[in-house]
């Protein structure tokens, strides 16, 4: 059956939507149009390019996650560096050796620009601050005086993914000036909105989400006692308030929720034991999902 996927953002945790993706394969769904924001635009990207999930569970085998967090070279002391890095360049990391590796895995599949993929195949969630709006690339490129056709999905990927103050934002120059763009998780975590009508039955296509949280009821409450967990509250109310406002209870019974607890979205330093726990996860979440799916 030819479907349309969303699949979330939540940085590292990104391995249990590989899982989930290992399910829903298996289950014999095929996609047809797919979204994502952050890690969840790195997985739609890979399906979209024509990975299967072996091949995509095969890649992050082999791949040095520490070698994607690339640090500005310099002499001064490494603590001192890192408040250079984010007060000048408004991150820790680059950013560029995440876009190399993208590249060169989608261009191993045939995949440069969006012209290369099916019209409508791909769309990706970034945050322009400058402009202070939401962008869907490669839908929103010619506000800005590009041609979608000819934009890199690499980069576009890494403009989805660069989380504020770990990875330096991308700047996009077009014809309208430069623009400041950040992780699209800021403004839409979760864009299911792309694909779903009012009413679900009038959608051409079963729409399968796959979201990195508890549904809201589930959600544990915020502790706020400092000025560090008001900023994580802020940044958690940011990314899912907007999306929140688009699932209702019948949007609910599309959705495979995987609450995945302790791990941190920018812990690149993941052993191999919590990469197959979170890969593990999100395949029994979505495999006992599927069972009872499509209503």
């Amino acid at each position: 059956m030819r479907i349309d996927g969303v699949f979330s953002g939540g940085g590292i945790k990104g391995f249990a939507l590989i899982g989930a993706y290992q399910a829903i394969e298996q289950r014999g769904y095929e996609f047809e149009r797919l979204a994502g924001t952050s890690a969840g635009s790195i997985l739609s990207a890979f399906i979209a390019a024509g990975y299967t999930s072996a091949e995509i569970l095969k890649m992050m085998e082999d791949v040095n996650l520490k070698r994607l967090l690339d640090e500005r070279p310099s002499f001064l002391p490494f603590k001192f560096m890192k408040w250079i890095a984010i007060y000048w360049r408004l991150g820790l990391y680059k950013g560029a050796n995440l876009e190399l590796w993208l590249e060169k895995k989608l261009s191993a599949k045939g995949v440069t620009t969006f012209g290369d993929l099916k019209k409508g195949a791909l769309r990706v969630i970034a945050s322009d601050l400058t402009n202070g709006r939401m962008i869907v690339i490669p839908d929103d490129l010619p506000k800005y005086g590009l041609n979608p056709e000819g934009f890199s999905v690499a980069r576009a990927v890494r403009m989805s993914c660069s989380l504020p103050y770990f990875f330096e934002p991308v700047k996009l120059t077009s014809s309208t000036g430069v623009s400041v763009v950040v992780d699209g998780g800021v403004l839409s975590n979760f864009p299911i909105w792309l694909f779903q009508q009012k009413d679900p039955n009038q959608n051409k296509r079963p729409v399968l989400g796959v979201k990195l949280s508890p549904k809201d009821e589930e959600r544990p409450k915020n502790r706020i006692g400092n000025a560090f967990e008001m900023y994580e509250a802020l940044f958690e109310t940011m990314k899912d308030a907007h999306d929140a406002r688009h699932i209702s209870s019948r949007h609910e019974k599309s959705i495979i929720f995987i609450p995945v607890e302790n791990i941190i979205t920018t812990e690149f330093k993941l052993t191999e034991q919590k990469k197959l726990a979170l890969i593990e996860l999100g395949r029994e979440r979505a495999d006992s999902f599927l069972k009872n799916w499509p209503h």
